[in-house]
């Protein structure tokens, strides 16, 4: 098969779908492997390395687009990139179609497979190939809160950690998944005040097995999130519903009655965002106020570290690439099932179902599809 890697073009978006080490995988199993020139530069992996391993460097998109049978990348395709694709090609890389409507729809008239990272699913319930990017989120949005809370950046003029004689910040990380636990890791070693909030009480109790009451662990309900978003200098929102749109679960009203200068990181705005008053900003402009409550919620968050995520993405996703490139999509959701509800689209099909209902489309297994 011919894999083709495009430079990923989306705003502050420096990351690339593969490292050398997937490209000496893929040409090892015989397959060809175009990158286009650059491409991997802003995760500090050029282009001689790729070279070192068979990789063959072309000079521009186009050119990976025109003979690639399957295409490799981080990002959802951006309207340039839609446009290039053809008949029957591959595509593999974060989707998160039930955010962007237009982007399902433009994939469907190309009469493409495009397999979605983030719900590719195991048998358990977890999400191998979002896994690493959350953890990089989680931690990224304590991180990117406390430096938003200070003053010069619009924030309260809150030290998350305090100090002697003076109260710490409050953090309440709505969702104990693997971001959530990350945003908390984070918090307590800031030595902020965290709060975390989950339906499910597995995860409250497997974070209160780990930090020993350093936290406060709480099930989400809507008077106990209303009351604790009130409280804190905070919030950072990691709901996640594979394929489907995040529940806004903080309300304008909560957003209202907020103290001014507090944050809100929304790490669900892949998903359309767990806040109502979130929308997408990007890393060149990553913040805006409503009601005086800074708010930040890019779109890639795992982009501004491009080398750790390159290199944590990659871990996962190659062995499925290979996959992929060895057996083609219908026997390699056989031999891997976990990759049957990636596949989100085949051709004008939606293919899993959380997608179909977001985008309001009809639903079709992806065998089905895939045999058709």
């Amino acid at each position: 098969m011919i894999v083709g890697v495009p430079k990923e073009i989306k705003t502050a978006e420096d990351r690339v779908a593969i490292t050398p080490v997937g490209v000496r995988e893929l040409t090892d199993a015989g397959h060809t492997v175009l990158i286009e020139k650059g491409a991997g530069d802003g995760s500090t992996i050029h282009d001689d390395g790729y070279e070192a391993q068979g990789a063959t460097i072309v000079p521009t998109a186009s050119d990976v687009f025109a003979d690639a049978e399957m295409i490799l990348k981080v990002k959802e395709p951006q309207a340039s990139e839609v446009a290039m694709f053809r008949q029957g090609q591959i595509l593999f890389t974060y989707l998160h179609l039930a955010a962007y409507p237009e982007l399902a729809a433009g994939l469907r008239r190309k009469d493409v497979v495009a397999i979605a990272y983030e719900t590719v699913q195991m048998p358990d319930g977890s999400l191998p190939l979002l896994a690493p990017m959350s953890e990089v989120a989680g931690r990224m949005a304590t991180q990117v809160g406390a430096y938003f809370l200070q003053a010069a950046q619009g924030g309260r003029g809150i030290l998350l950690g305090g100090v002697t004689g003076v109260s710490p910040g409050k953090v309440v990380v709505i969702g104990g998944g693997i971001a959530g636990s990350n945003a908390t890791a984070i918090a307590v070693g800031m030595q902020a005040e965290v709060v975390v909030l989950d339906t499910d009480l597995s995860k409250l109790r497997r974070l209160e097995a780990l930090y020993h009451g350093r936290i406060v662990t709480l099930h989400s309900n809507r008077l106990t999130l209303e009351e604790q978003v009130l409280d804190a200098d905070l919030v950072i929102g990691t709901v996640l519903m594979p394929g489907a749109s995040a529940p806004k679960l903080v309300t304008e009203d909560m957003v209202r009655g907020m103290k001014r200068g507090s944050v809100l990181v929304d790490v669900a705005i892949d998903q359309g965002g767990c806040f109502e008053t979130s929308r997408e900003t990007t890393h060149t402009d990553p913040v805006y106020s409503v009601h005086e409550v800074v708010h930040y919620a890019v779109g890639n968050i795992p982009g501004a570290v491009p080398h750790t995520s390159t290199y944590a993405l990659t871990n996962t996703t190659l062995r499925y690439a290979v996959t992929v490139a060895n057996q083609g999509v219908r026997a390699a959701i056989i031999s891997h099932p976990e990759l049957e509800l990636g596949v989100n689209i085949v051709g004008e099909m939606v293919c899993h179902k959380a997608v179909a209902d977001s985008l309001g489309a009809d639903y079709t297994p992806a065998r089905e599809a895939l045999e058709s």
